[in-house]
């Protein structure tokens, strides 16, 4: 079944978004500020009582961060260069949290400069270093998830450590004269099952008690990261479903008195209001028995669609042509075999699709721009348009 407009985007937004494009040379992404906006209210709406640390690694354009920063949401920071865009942009340090866990010494120092207070870990020589470059800081510990393989971008194994682990960092940055502020995680990127949820906020419940009642340490916060859902291919429950759920859960483990919540949204906020415009370069098949054919474009893996590595993310992808489908393969355009973005999972496209036509990818502003490459085979990185 061809992918269709309204299954997407409000008809007046695609045509705002697609009279734009029609003046501009492929490859590029074009990002509707409007729905940020709107996607960050049902967010809100959705979790009255959470603060929300926007992931900034999802989409760094300074158009972005200036609309979140004039909504009030404060920001997850990867790195010094991160901080320095935030930062640039009027941003307090009190707006901000070090989420990464894997931090050099200088760099928690330079945060600690400018005003940051709350910094993630899960390892012994990450806090104890913290505890040096930020004394008296606030600290969370990240723990391990399981059930990750029912979201469609797994977060598992690097990050985070097992809950006994958590109980005792947190003791020990008591110890280092650090606060032992709270406990984080995160199921997956576009995590399907929410479900998922359920499980890791008991555990925590777990965490918060013992820690009370062995170590008198009263932890004041959980930082649930993202996860939140976007519209791609296969689609999720909406996102009122998540909150009301995940509400559930956290009210079964804690009662009426919750602790500070967190949300680290990223993909949710973002993905759904860009659309990545590119031309078909070449359509080919590799027989003359061949049954399907390979359809070339000018973007690809390396110049922002690394997330269909595996075919993890399934973008859909609309054409103006209409008629008889026929399943291809989809690649990009560089010098790598690697570059193929779908083979497996393959897509119906139009049989009169033709060199020259314009293929839209719906749901991409998160992950695109971001991980473009700066220069390989010589191709700038993906251009971004916000309107």
């Amino acid at each position: 079944m061809p992918t269709r407009v309204e299954d997407y985007y409000a008809p007046e937004t695609f045509e705002r978004i697609k009279r734009f494009a029609d003046t501009k040379e492929t490859p590029f992404l074009v990002v509707d500020t409007a729905t940020v906006k709107q996607q960050l209210d049902e967010l809100i709406e959705g979790f009255p009582f959470a603060k929300i640390y926007y992931a900034v690694k999802a989409n760094p354009a300074p158009e972005i961060l200036s609309l979140l920063r004039d909504a009030g949401a404060s920001f997850d920071i990867a790195s010094i260069y991160e901080l320095d865009r935030v930062l640039s942009l009027g941003v307090s340090g009190d707006r901000i949290s070090y989420g990464n866990t894997i931090k050099k010494s200088k760099d928690i120092r330079y945060f600690y400069e400018k005003g940051v207070r709350l910094y993630a870990t899960d390892s012994e020589a990450d806090l104890r270093i913290i505890a040096k470059a930020a004394p008296g800081s606030k600290v969370y510990v990240r723990i391990l998830t399981e059930g990750t393989d029912t979201a469609d971008w797994p977060l598992s194994r690097k990050f985070g450590c097992q809950p006994d682990m958590a109980m005792d960092l947190m003791i020990m940055a008591r110890d280092l004269g650090l606060e032992p502020y709270g406990v984080s995680f995160h199921v997956g990127s576009q995590q399907r099952d929410i479900g998922a949820w359920d499980a890791v906020i008991a555990k925590v419940k777990v965490i918060f008690e013992r820690l009370r009642e062995e170590s008198d340490i009263q932890l004041k916060m959980i930082n649930m990261g993202g996860g939140f859902p976007a519209n791609y291919v296969t689609r999720t429950n909406e996102l009122q479903t998540y909150a009301e759920e995940i509400t559930r859960f956290l009210e079964e483990d804690f009662g009426g008195e919750l602790p500070e919540i967190i949300l680290e949204p990223g993909r949710s906020l973002i993905a759904n209001a860009g659309v990545l415009v590119s031309e078909v370069v070449l359509i080919s098949r590799k027989s003359r028995t061949a049954l399907n054919r390979w359809v070339f474009t000018d973007v690809g893996k390396f110049s922002g669609l690394i997330e269909t590595m595996d075919e993890s993310i399934k973008f859909p992808i609309y054409t103006e042509k209409n008629g008889e489908l026929e399943e291809v393969v989809i690649a990009g355009p560089t010098c790598d075999s690697a570059d193929i973005m779908y083979e497996n999972y393959m897509y119906g496209l139009p049989l009169n699709l033709a060199i020259g036509d314009r293929l839209y990818w719906f749901t991409t502003g998160a992950y695109t721009s971001s991980y473009s490459a700066i220069e390989f085979n010589g191709f700038p990185p993906l251009k971004t348009y916000f309107i």
